[in-house]
């Protein structure tokens, strides 16, 4: 069975760090891009960063660029996201999810036509609270 599973993840202060760490099985690690969405209520998911271990390229939204450190594991099939300088705006539900790296960046409006955000795996969400 295909799965994802998230761990890390809390409460942390503005300007504190957190790690996510996402471990994969049942499917071809190297055939994805694996990174995150985030969610906060009321709004879209959005694209964190995503990472293709059989290209080594990370991926990131505007938003957390210089802050956020995407790195995979390829022997343990885990893929793990460092959060630095966190901001209040980042507090979302992060979500780990595995497909294309493109689909990962698309404007907002463009998932309403696509089916899971164009995902094909998913983690639970867990939540990541930035206090000011």
């Amino acid at each position: 069975e295909a799965q994802l599973v998230q761990s890390g993840g809390g409460l942390v202060q503005a300007g504190g760090s957190l790690r996510l760490s996402c471990a994969a099985s049942g499917f071809s690690f190297d055939d994805y891009c694996i990174g995150w969405f985030r969610q906060v209520p009321g709004k879209e998911r959005e694209g964190v960063a995503c990472i293709k271990s059989s290209e080594g390229r990370p991926h990131y939204a505007d938003s957390v660029k210089g802050r956020f450190t995407i790195t995979s594991d390829n022997a343990k099939n885990t893929v793990y996201l460092q959060m630095n300088s966190l901001k209040p705006e980042d507090t979302a539900v992060y979500y780990c999810a595995a497909g294309q790296t493109h689909l990962f960046f698309l404007p907002t409006s463009e998932y309403a036509r696509v089916l899971n955000y164009g995902m094909d795996y998913w983690s639970k969400g867990t939540p990541v609270t930035v206090s000011s």
